[in-house]
């Protein structure tokens, strides 16, 4: 059986017992949580964003910070401190790109062994590994060096970016979890307008370290703080945290059964991880998140250098990477809360990777035009910073049960950030000032993922229809028994 068929026999089986799962569930509903009041609820819920919001927007933020600083310490004398000068750019691509190579390698494993622990002690030691690894980036003296360093923040990374969708779905439902989201990968857009602004105050401390390596050092202490911190602050599962009071728990339950019943405690159903490996619709989440990120990993490292390359001076350009990344962060939340409202998820992704790709057109279209290409730099960030938040959310309610999120998010993130990879070779110095190549590649990619959304779109609305034909409508919000079939579970409705 593929994530894509349903044995006829196993169908017939599962449609007579969700059925009758559904009918009890709306006759009877849940014992208590199904009880609570709205007010009950939004305390519930304010109190979740008052303790895990905050917690985790500032761990990513740095997060972030630590990812892509190597794109500032480049105008900071890095390249001529231990990487001989790297006069063709290369060197600097590949300790670029190093950290792409294990946070890929190591996302699958990491997000499966992380279902088997307390979520924030998880979420704790990564935070404190990532850290330390970029704080030890300053004590670099050599390209090798570097490289390790780099590969040791990947490791640790990849524990933590692709468990945060699948943490923040068992507390929030799909009404509200594209805006917490937004609220947490805006903070990516955030790190880069930070990263500008700390890296031209580094640039200007006249102090006796090199600036590139008082930077890393500044951006990554205050990581190892914060994984301190997540180990106290951060809830447990709903189901077993002592944060929530015993009523609160149970009404977290029943919103985390909501739609599709949420594993019980941390297991792993092992059946359900070659289904996400078979599902086709994982692999074209991949190709999506592949463009994206290759756009993403090239405004990241090379976007000082970009504009740059107008004619600037590094100062400068470190202050002008700011307006693009404050711009983005406003289209992002507005897509993200008018995204949650209407519940549709595919149609925001096909006009914000369009948005992306207009933006790359621009660069192309008009080589010589410096306030055509500063425009198009708002164009390409906020494009790309709203395509990967739509994708995360579009995903992480899509996928049926725990256990094939755990499974298929990575599986899908782990391509799409091969993507990554691409994206910090795509802009060497002997490209400049128009960078070509680059920028061809990218708005190719970008109108790809626009094809691959509309028949994602085309798929869920054709297969929601076929099963509400076939089984009638699901009551609103009614558990669905998905420990069998995950998402292809006859009472499953995807969001389009």
């Amino acid at each position: 059986m593929t994530g894509g068929e349903i044995h006829p026999n196993v169908a017939k089986v599962d449609e007579k017992a969700q059925v009758e799962d559904v009918v009890v569930d709306v006759l009877a509903g849940a014992p208590v949580g199904a009880l609570a009041s709205k007010e009950e609820e939004r305390r519930l819920v304010r109190k979740l964003d008052r303790r895990i919001l905050p917690m985790l927007a500032i761990m990513y933020l740095f997060a972030a910070l630590d990812r892509t600083n190597l794109g500032n310490a480049r105008l900071q004398g890095l390249p001529e401190d231990i990487l001989h000068g790297d006069p063709t750019g290369v060197l600097f691509d590949w300790a670029n790109s190093a950290f792409y190579f294990s946070y890929v390698t190591f996302q699958v494993p990491a997000l499966l062994t992380s279902k088997l622990y307390p979520p924030r002690v998880w979420m704790g030691c990564v935070v404190i590994g990532w850290g330390l690894s970029s704080t030890l980036m300053a004590s670099a003296f050599d390209f090798s060096g570097l490289i390790v360093a780099r590969l040791a923040l990947g490791v640790f990374e990849a524990g933590f970016s692709p468990a945060f969708p699948l943490y923040l779905s068992l507390f929030y439902t799909r009404e509200e979890i594209g805006l917490r989201m937004a609220a947490w990968f805006m903070f990516s857009a955030v790190a880069g307008a930070c990263g500008g602004l700390i890296a031209f105050g580094v640039q200007h401390a006249h102090a006796a370290l090199a600036n590139w390596r008082l930077l890393f050092l500044i951006e990554g202490i205050p990581s190892i703080l914060l994984g301190v911190l997540a180990l106290v602050v951060l809830p447990n599962r709903p189901e077993e945290t002592m944060v929530l009071t015993e009523r609160e728990r149970e009404i977290a339950v029943e919103r985390m059964n909501r739609g599709s019943k949420a594993d019980v405690g941390r297991m792993l159903q092992r059946k359900h991880i070659p289904i996400a490996f078979q599902d086709w619709k994982l692999y074209a989440a991949g190709i999506l998140y592949f463009s994206g990120n290759c756009a993403l990993a090239g405004i990241q490292a090379f976007l000082p250098t970009i504009i740059a390359s107008f004619g600037f001076t590094d100062a400068i350009a470190q202050i002008l990477t700011v307006p693009p990344y404050a711009v983005a962060v406003v289209i992002l939340c507005s897509t993200m809360y008018i995204s949650d409202r209407l519940q549709r998820r595919g149609i925001f992704l096909a006009c914000a990777s369009s948005l992306g790709g207009f933006g790359y057109i621009l660069l192309l279209a008009f080589p010589s035009n410096d306030h055509v290409r500063y425009f198009a730099t708002f164009c390409t960030c906020s494009g790309t910073f709203a395509t990967i938040a739509l994708i995360l959310t579009w995903f992480s309610h899509n996928l049926g049960s725990e256990t094939k999120k755990a499974a298929g998010m990575p599986l899908y993130m782990s391509i799409g950030h091969c993507g990554s990879i691409l994206g910090s070779h795509l802009f060497p110095k002997t490209d400049a000032p128009h960078y070509i190549r680059g920028f061809a590649v990218t708005c190719g990619l970008q109108f790809l993922s626009v094809l691959v959304a509309g028949g994602l779109v085309l798929y869920y609305t054709a297969e929601n229809r076929k099963r509400n034909e076939r089984y009638g409508k699901p009551a609103p919000g009614a558990p669905v028994d998905v420990s069998q079939l995950a998402d292809r579970a006859p009472g499953f409705r995807y969001t389009p």
